[in-house]
């Protein structure tokens, strides 16, 4: 029995760089991006935590980005309250960068209406015209609203950028791993 252990224990070694046959050629894809993206290292140092953000505007203006958090909370990261909170930290820290515009939903839709260059996928691949994700609403709106009253999702850090671990953008060697969540990866 220990043998047969052993036998199993070393043939999955030897085959673990070996793709799959039986895989599509998504999953063997997915199965490349996610070796890529172990072996880009994190960052050294502590995770420093963002600053908490200051809503500075009217009600209805508090309202109207709590939807966009929201929004782009739930079509990012599902009904997952983890990964909704990660979503909405990375679109606080680039409000605060110079690079982003410096309104909440400005930062969620930028690029949207262009055929290439949307920084969140959901806002330009047709995931809103498809049916509305109903689970995870009340957690993205909570979330949402925390955030929009200074809560910091500190798991993230100053993270301005994030993508799945099957997929590898070009960018992710140039910037500074920070953290996983789930099968989220963040940088700054």
């Amino acid at each position: 029995m220990l043998f047969a252990f052993l036998a199993m224990a070393g043939y999955a070694l030897f085959t673990a760089d070996v793709p799959r046959r039986d895989a599509s050629p998504e999953q063997r894809a997915m199965e490349e991006a996610r070796k890529i993206n172990a072996a880009i290292p994190f960052a050294d140092g502590p995770l420093m935590p963002a600053a908490r953000y200051v809503f500075r505007g009217t009600p209805a203006a508090k309202l109207q980005a709590t939807e966009c958090l929201a929004t782009a909370a739930l079509y990012e990261a599902g009904d997952d309250e983890r990964g909704q909170k990660a979503v909405i930290q990375v679109i606080l820290n680039r409000v605060r960068h110079p690079g982003y515009p410096k309104t909440i939903c400005g930062v969620v839709y930028q690029g949207s209406k262009r055929p290439t260059g949307c920084q969140f996928s959901f806002t330009c691949d047709g995931s809103m015209q498809r049916r509305r994700i109903r689970d995870g609403w009340t957690s993205a709106r909570k979330a949402a609203r925390l955030a929009l009253d200074g809560y910091v999702f500190a798991a993230v850090g100053t993270a301005t950028h994030y993508h799945t671990d099957w997929v590898a953008p070009y960018w992710s060697g140039s910037l500074d791993k920070l953290a996983q969540v789930h099968s989220h990866i963040f940088y700054r």
